[in-house]
């Protein structure tokens, strides 16, 4: 009963290995790098790479269990050969999928539909203050356009969770699950958070929307990524900007809040 997880070293992929090794299930980790992933005792590092099927492929082999992203890179690219791998995937034998999805429904999730996978949409992740860092540590500032609307954002441990569930139950099977976090903030309220985790005195600075672009474009994103975020975060989708318990009634416990988060993460603002 063995579950590969995709993105082993990324942000949900790490905590979902961790959850699923604590449980004792056979985990299969795929990594560009074996070497470097320093995951748990036990779970079984291969090497594998989204533009690479063949590698992907020997991955499979003997998994009933499969946690794949559906886009993957700084840039957001979309997993290619996504209705080859869907074929290995039945092929190989597996029974339960989770899809993580980037804000939309895409090539990935269509290819896999006879799988019946569960697929996971988180809202605004928690995890993308972590772009704030290197300001926040050299200047002591956020700068970002369109920061006084609010979202309901998830922490990537409970997407991952929410994940484990689906992996090794039948309960959630063929479902779709938007996942937003148990409060609605800012990006003020998000640095008031960081703020009260590090005992700095961060400021926020507001952007217009081509200010927010030309930042954007410092830190690599391509325009079609830039026109995509900028436009969830001036309007977004309204499930987005409204708290759940999803994760507490899908899981049995309280999603953990943006404060929890900035307390687990305080080091890389500091």
């Amino acid at each position: 009963m063995t579950i590969l997880v995709t993105g082993a070293t990324g942000n949900v992929g790490r905590h979902l290995v961790e959850l699923l090794a604590a449980e004792g299930r056979p985990v299969r980790a795929l990594t560009r790098d074996p070497a470097r992933a320093r995951l748990p005792q036990g779970v079984e590092a291969v090497a594998g790479d989204f533009t690479d099927l063949a590698s992907l492929e020997r991955a499979l082999e003997g998994v009933t269990g499969l946690h794949l992203m559906t886009t993957f890179g700084p840039k957001n690219e979309t997993v290619p050969h996504s209705a080859q791998l869907a074929s290995a995937a039945i092929e190989a034998g597996v029974k339960r999928v989770t899809l993580l999805w980037n804000g939309y429904r895409g090539p990935v999730e269509e290819a896999f539909a006879a799988l019946n996978p569960v697929e996971l949409q988180p809202g605004e992740f928690m995890s993308n203050a972590l772009t704030w860092a290197e300001e926040i540590r050299t200047e002591g500032v956020v700068r970002e356009a369109f920061g006084h609307v609010g979202h309901a954002p998830v922490h990537e441990g409970d997407i991952a969770a929410v994940a484990a569930v689906a992996l090794t139950t039948d309960d959630l099977a063929g479902r779709q699950i938007p996942l937003t976090g148990p409060e609605v903030l800012n990006v003020p309220d998000q640095i008031g958070a960081i703020n009260d985790a590090t005992g700095r005195n961060v400021r926020f600075e507001a952007l217009d929307e081509d200010q927010g672009r030309l930042r954007m474009q410092a830190l690599g994103y391509d325009e079609a990524a830039i026109d995509y975020v900028l436009g969830w975060r001036a309007d977004p989708p309204a499930w987005t900007q409204r708290a759940s318990d999803t994760v507490e009634r899908l899981t049995g416990r309280p999603a953990r809040t943006f404060a929890d988060w900035a307390r687990e993460h305080a080091d890389a603002f500091r």
